[in-house]
C-alpha cells in the first residue's frame, strides 16, 4: 500500500455506491469467515443470513460454517457471487481481489481494516467495484435496516427514552 497521502480511501465509501450493492446482491461470498461465533465475521455472517442473503463461507480450515458448505477458495464456489466481503489482513488482498475478478464478481467489499490499494486496483481493473474500510453489516443496518446500538432491529423507532420512575 502507498502512503495515505496518495490514496483517496474515500472513492471506496461513496455511500450511493454502498447502497445500490445492498439493495442489488443476493449472494455474499465471505472470505475468512469463522465458526466462532465470537468473531466479528460469525456475527456478520449470520446477520446477512438473516437478513435474506444467501451466504457462502469461503475458509480452507473448515467444511461447513452456519449451516452451508465452506469452500477453499473464491474459485471453488459454484455459483454467481454478487459481493465478495473480506475478513483477512490487508496484505491477502491483492490474492483475494484477484479471484474475485476470475469469478466475475460484481463488488469486492473490504471490512473495517482491510485496506491495500493494490487490491482495489486490481480488483477495478477487472470490472469489479470495491467498497473498502467498512462494514457490511453495519452499512446494511444504516441504509436498510433500522439501526439499534446493539446492532439489533428493535422494531421500534423513539428519540424518547423510558426514565427512572
Amino acid at each position: 500500500m502507498t502512503d495515505s497521502t496518495t490514496f483517496d480511501l474515500a472513492r471506496y465509501q461513496d455511500p450511493l455506491t454502498i447502497q445500490r450493492v445492498l439493495y442489488n446482491a443476493k449472494t455474499i461470498a465471505i472470505v475468512g469467515l469463522s465458526k466462532n461465533e465470537l468473531r466479528a465475521s460469525y456475527f456478520v455472517g449470520y446477520y446477512l443470513q438473516r437478513h435474506g442473503y444467501r451466504v457462502i463461507p469461503v475458509n480452507p480450515r473448515e467444511p461447513e460454517i452456519l449451516g452451508e458448505k465452506s469452500f477453499k477458495s473464491l474459485v471453488d464456489v459454484p455459483v454467481p457471487v454478487d459481493v465478495v466481503n473480506v475478513f483477512r489482513a490487508p496484505d491477502a488482498l491483492p490474492a483475494i481481489a484477484e479471484e474475485a475478478v476470475r469469478i466475475q464478481a460484481g463488488t469486492l467489499w473490504c471490512q473495517f481494516g482491510v485496506i491495500n490499494e493494490a487490491g482495489a486496483r486490481i480488483a477495478e481493473a477487472g470490472g469489479v467495484s470495491v467498497i473498502m474500510d467498512r462494514c457490511l453489516k453495519v452499512e446494511h443496518a444504516r441504509y436498510v435496516g433500522r439501526m439499534h446500538w446493539l446492532g439489533f432491529n428493535t422494531q421500534r423507532i423513539t428519540s424518547v427514552r423510558g426514565g427512572l420512575q
